[in-house]
C-alpha cells in the first residue's frame, strides 16, 4: 500500500506533522507550541491552561448553531520505547514511519499512534471546510501516559461541551463506555556496598525479545514479564548457591509489560558450570511455557567483568525473594462482564549506585476502587516484609458506564447505518482520561473510540490503515447527527 492509499489523506497528513514533533510524556512543550500555532493559524479560539492542556474551539457550520457542543479529546504525549540497539533520541528525532501491507509501523521505535492518530483526527476536523457539525471543542491533554497529570490538572471550567468523544481507543468497531482506575506502588531497598569475596564468577544475565505491550489492555494475553522471568531464575539459584548482585536494570515504563531485563551477578567460581546449565534448562522450560505468546524470546548468559563491590548479601537475598513473591498479571476477573477486573504489573527494577538504592515500580489497575486498594496493599505488603520502603500513589479514578447515554445511542445507530453491523460496546482494563473527566464534569456524556492499534507501548506498535478511514467516517456521522 503506497502513500496515495492513505485515507483520509487529511488525517494522515496531520499525523505526519505530529510525528515530526518530539512529545515524550512530561516533555511536551514543543507539542504544546505546535498545537497553539496550528489553532491560531486557522483563526480559531486557541488557549492553553496552566497545566499545559490545549483547547481549540471551532464554531458550528451554518444551520447547526443550535446543536450542543461536542468535545473531541486526545492526548498529545507518547510512550517512548525503542529497540536497545537503535540510536534514536526521542527529544530530537522525528518518528520514521513506513507501510507494511495494511499496517503503518515505525523503524525501531513506538509509532506514536497512541494517541497521535487521535490528535491528527482533531487537527483534520479543525481545518476541514466540508464537514457538518455543531460547536466543537478540540482538547489535547498532556502527560496521559505517565500519570494522567494533564487531565488531573485541568480545571472544571476548561471544557464547556455536553458530549465528549475520547479518541484514545485501540480497536475499531468497539465503543468503550468504562475504564479501570489505577495507581502506582514504589518500593525502595537501601543496600550497603560490600567487598566482593574471593574466587567469584561474574555473569551477565539478559532476558530480551519479549512481546511486551500495554500493562492494562494486554495483561490477560499471557505475555511474559521480563522482570519476573529474570528474578524467577535468581530465586531458583538462590536455593542452590550464594548469589550476589552487582547490578540490576530491568523493565521500563510503568504502563508497559517489560520486554527486557538484565542483571550482573556473582557466584562462587566452583558453581559457574552449574549456573550455565541451570540457565539453559530454565530457558528451555520458559520457552515452552510461553511458546505461543513469546516466539522471539532470548536468554543470554555471558561472562562479565568483575566488580570490586556488590550489594550486601542480606539485602540482595531479600530483594530476590520479594520479586519472586510479588503479584504480577491478572488478579481477578469482573463478575459483570468478560473483562479483567484487577491486575498488577511489575514494571521496573533500577539499581542506583549513587544513592545505594534499588528502586522498584509497579502499577495496579481495577474497575473497583476497593479492589485496587487491596491489590496495591498486597504488593506493598510483600516489599514491606522484605524490608523495603514503600509508597502507594494516589492514583486515578475509573469511569462507570452510563446506561442512559444519548451519545452512545447515536454512535451505535450511525455505526450500524454505515457498516451494516453492530459495534461492540465494552469497558477497557486500562486508564482513560474519561475517569478523571467524569469526576470534574459529572454530567458529561462520553464514549471512547479509535482505529485498530497493536503492540502499543512497544517498538512493535502498528496502526491498521483501513480502520482510520472507518473511524473518520463514523466520527463525522456522529457529529452530524448528535
Amino acid at each position: 500500500m503506497g502513500e496515495t492509499m492513505l485515507k483520509p489523506q487529511s488525517v494522515f497528513e496531520c499525523f505526519a506533522q505530529v510525528n515530526k514533533v518530539p512529545r515524550p510524556s512530561k516533555r511536551e512543550e514543543r507539542m504544546i507550541e505546535f498545537l497553539l500555532e496550528y489553532g491560531r493559524s486557522l483563526g480559531l479560539d486557541t488557549r492553553r491552561d496552566e497545566t499545559g492542556n490545549v483547547i481549540i474551539r471551532k464554531p458550528a457550520t451554518p444551520g447547526m448553531e443550535d446543536r450542543k457542543t461536542v468535545i473531541l479529546q486526545s492526548h498529545m504525549d507518547m510512550v517512548c520505547e525503542k529497540n536497545a540497539d537503535l540510536d534514536f533520541d526521542f527529544d530530537r528525532d522525528a518518528i520514521q514511519t513506513y507501510i507494511d501491507g495494511d499496517w503503518m509501523k515505525a523503524k525501531g521505535t513506538t509509532l506514536g499512534a497512541d494517541d497521535g492518530i487521535g490528535v491528527a483526527m482533531e487537527m483534520a476536523l479543525l481545518a476541514a471546510t466540508d464537514v457538518k457539525h455543531g460547536p466543537l471543542e478540540c482538547v489535547f491533554t498532556r502527560d496521559e501516559e505517565t500519570g494522567l497529570t494533564g487531565a488531573e490538572g485541568m480545571g472544571t471550567d476548561f471544557m464547556t461541551g455536553q458530549y465528549l468523544i475520547n479518541l484514545d481507543s485501540e480497536d475499531e468497531g468497539e465503543l468503550f463506555v468504562s475504564c479501570a482506575g489505577g495507581c502506582r506502588t514504589a518500593a525502595t531497598f537501601h543496600y550497603e556496598e560490600k567487598q566482593t569475596p574471593q574466587n567469584q564468577f561474574f555473569a551477565s544475565l539478559c532476558v530480551k525479545g519479549l512481546t511486551g505491550g500495554h500493562s492494562g489492555d494486554d495483561i490477560d494475553k499471557k505475555r511474559a514479564n521480563a522482570n519476573k522471568l529474570l528474578t524467577r531464575f535468581l530465586y531458583l539459584e538462590l536455593k542452590k548457591m550464594p548469589v550476589l548482585i552487582a547490578d540490576i536494570q530491568a523493565g521500563g515504563l510503568h504502563n508497559a509489560i517489560p520486554r527486557e531485563a538484565r542483571a550482573t551477578i556473582a557466584v562462587p567460581e566452583s558453581m559457574k558450570e552449574t549456573l550455565r546449565v541451570d540457565w539453559n534448562l530454565f530457558a528451555a522450560d520458559v520457552e515452552e511455557e510461553f511458546r505461543v505468546t513469546e516466539p522471539t524470546m532470548e536468554f543470554l548468559l555471558e561472562t562479565a567483568e568483575p566488580t570490586s563491590t556488590v550489594v550486601d548479601r542480606q539485602t540482595g537475598h531479600r530483594l530476590i525473594m520479594a520479586l519472586q513473591g510479588v503479584s504480577n498479571g491478572v488478579f481477578a476477573m469482573s463478575q459483570d462482564i468478560a473483562l479483567v477486573e484487577t491486575s498488577s504489573n511489575l514494571a521496573s527494577i533500577r539499581m542506583v549506585p549513587e544513592r545505594k538504592t534499588i528502586e522498584i515500580n509497579s502499577s495496579q489497575r481495577s474497575s473497583l476502587l476497593s479492589a485496587r486498594h487491596n491489590m496495591a496493599n498486597t504488593v506493598a505488603a510483600v516489599f514491606e516484609l522484605a524490608g523495603a520502603e514503600v509508597e502507594i500513589g494516589e492514583g486515578y479514578p475509573g469511569w462507570k458506564p452510563n446506561p442512559d447515554s444519548h451519545l452512545l445511542r447515536v454512535a451505535v445507530a450511525e455505526y450500524k447505518r454505515l457498516f451494516g453491523k453492530e459495534p461492540v460496546v465494552r469497558g477497557i482494563h486500562a486508564g482513560l482520561e474519561c475517569g478523571l473527566f467524569s469526576e470534574k464534569y459529572p454530567g458529561l456524556d462520553m464514549v471512547s473510540l479509535g482505529p485498530t492499534l497493536r503492540g502499543v507501548h512497544s517498538p512493535d506498535e502498528k496502526l491498521l490503515i483501513p480502520t482510520v478511514d472507518m473511524v473518520w467516517r463514523h466520527l463525522l456521522a456522529i457529529l452530524e447527527n448528535i
